[in-house]
């Protein structure tokens, strides 16, 4: 027999007269427009309160994650590392599902893409933040292996250039669209250069390993990139590399064809988290680009770099976000299940402590991931830094949170949540570490810090 417990213990029920809201249906008219206490749970009240065009597509990425990414996530983690190029066939099935279903051509509306048109209102980095929550909640892997293509699909657009995103992007989308995934990698990290890539002070001292050089027709690559997510399976690239003689001021972007001669895969790392999606080493060998896969113009490569950066932080915030909140349903329904002393750990007001304090974080990242990706029309370095580092950093406290709630059971694959903090740690180190985006934040306000007869509010 099953016995059905009302109220937690240390709670009233919700029946009992001092419950805070058993009769607020019964206050007058202008008390019951005032108070509300609604029954769903968090992830429904939120929804509620987003655009209905929104609403739509975070729902269907939660269908979409439920249906394909986490059954799979898993098996895909505890998977060997494959050679270089190789993919596990169930990532190819998901990566054709997710082509057909739109979710590696969200970017722009039809014709180009398929972003709802109810959608163009609101700025994309703030519908891809709703979709990474929601990969990022079923598998960091799979969701890394599908977001990083638009991360290399970014300088294309962010060109501003037509003719770029007819012949480059828009055959990309389409190839998608069919279920023949093209996926598309972003190539700034070099072995020498990891945050000189994506910093002023340190770019203007590095020497660039890339460098491409003018020929007939064009340019030759060489030199190796690494760490290039997604580059091991990518069909073309925007590589960014210095011309010829010339410092990182000269960094042009260059969209490559990753089946041209002198391109090659060396390798791929064996990563601590994340590992559905691999991490390539990449050589370029006289790797021959024509002029008209110059993206953006000669010398403009440092611009669409660090646009694309501050296009990617916001998203790279709801990463860890999809991360914590995933860390703290886990908590709460191994609090729910567990029984310590004859009776569920959810009962234990430490444990309800602990819940709540890790409940409040993941909801005031997602308070600052949506301020400020609902206005990244133009994104703002000094936003974008700020909201991705910060947010990243709590979310692997609120992941090490659950740790402690789970203890030894926290260590156990089968709980998911070292897996969770596996892949949380990369969001703090991908699209700059969170110590080079403290610095971005200082860097885009110097002007004000020095400028000692201004007012400088924060």
């Amino acid at each position: 027999m099953t016995t059905h417990v009302h109220s937690l213990d240390g709670h009233l029920p919700a029946d009992h007269r001092l419950s805070p809201h058993w009769q607020y249906a019964n206050l007058p008219l202008i008390g019951r427009t005032l108070t509300h206490y609604p029954i769903d749970d968090l992830w429904q009240t939120d929804f509620h309160r987003l655009p209905k065009a929104l609403g739509k597509l975070r729902a269907r990425a939660r269908a979409f994650a439920e249906q394909y990414l986490a059954p799979a996530a898993h098996e895909l983690d505890l998977a060997p590392h494959l050679p270089a190029g190789q993919c596990h066939p169930l990532a190819e099935q998901i990566m054709r599902a997710a082509g057909k279903q739109g979710w590696l051509s969200y970017f722009m509306p039809a014709p180009f893409g398929n972003m709802p048109w109810r959608a163009v209102p609101h700025a994309p980095i703030w519908q891809s933040c709703l979709v990474l929550e929601e990969f990022s909640r079923a598998c960091g892997g799979l969701m890394l292996l599908l977001s990083a293509h638009h991360l290399g699909c970014m300088p294309l657009i962010l060109s501003g250039e037509a003719g770029t995103i007819l012949r480059h992007l828009l055959p990309v989308y389409r190839s998608c669209e069919r279920g023949e995934p093209h996926l598309v990698a972003f190539a700034i990290t070099e072995p020498g250069a990891g945050s000189d890539a994506e910093e002023g002070h340190g770019a203007q001292v590095y020497r660039p390993g890339v460098v491409a050089t003018p020929t007939a027709g064009g340019y030759l690559l060489n030199g190796r990139k690494c760490f290039i997510s997604g580059g091991d399976l990518a069909k073309s690239a925007t590589v960014f590399a210095a011309l010829q003689g010339e410092g990182m001021e000269s960094w042009t972007c260059f969209y490559v064809d990753c089946s041209t001669p002198g391109y090659k895969v060396v390798r791929t790392e064996l990563k601590m988290g994340m590992r559905a999606s691999g991490a390539a080493e990449i050589e370029l060998t006289d790797v021959f680009v024509p002029g008209d896969r110059v993206i953006g113009g000669l010398r403009k490569g440092w611009a669409l770099n660090r646009a694309t950066l501050n296009a990617s932080r916001i998203p790279v915030a709801s990463m860890g976000l999809g991360f914590a909140r995933a860390a703290t349903e886990t908590a709460i329904e191994f609090a729910r299940r567990y029984r310590l002393g004859g009776k569920p750990l959810i009962h234990y007001q430490d444990v309800q402590l602990h819940l709540a304090t890790m409940v409040a974080e993941t909801r005031a990242m997602r308070s600052l991931i949506w301020q400020e990706a609902k206005a990244a029309w133009r994104p703002r370095q000094l936003n974008a830094s700020l909201c991705k580092f910060h947010v990243t950093d709590r979310a692997q406290h609120v992941c090490e949170m659950g740790l402690d709630l789970l203890a030894d059971h926290g260590g156990l694959h089968e709980h998911k949540l070292e897996k969770i903090f596996r892949d949380v740690r990369l969001t703090r180190i991908f699209e700059g570490t969170n110590q080079i985006n403290r610095l971005s934040l200082i860097e885009d306000w110097q002007a004000q810090l020095l400028d000692l007869n201004q007012n400088v509010g924060v």
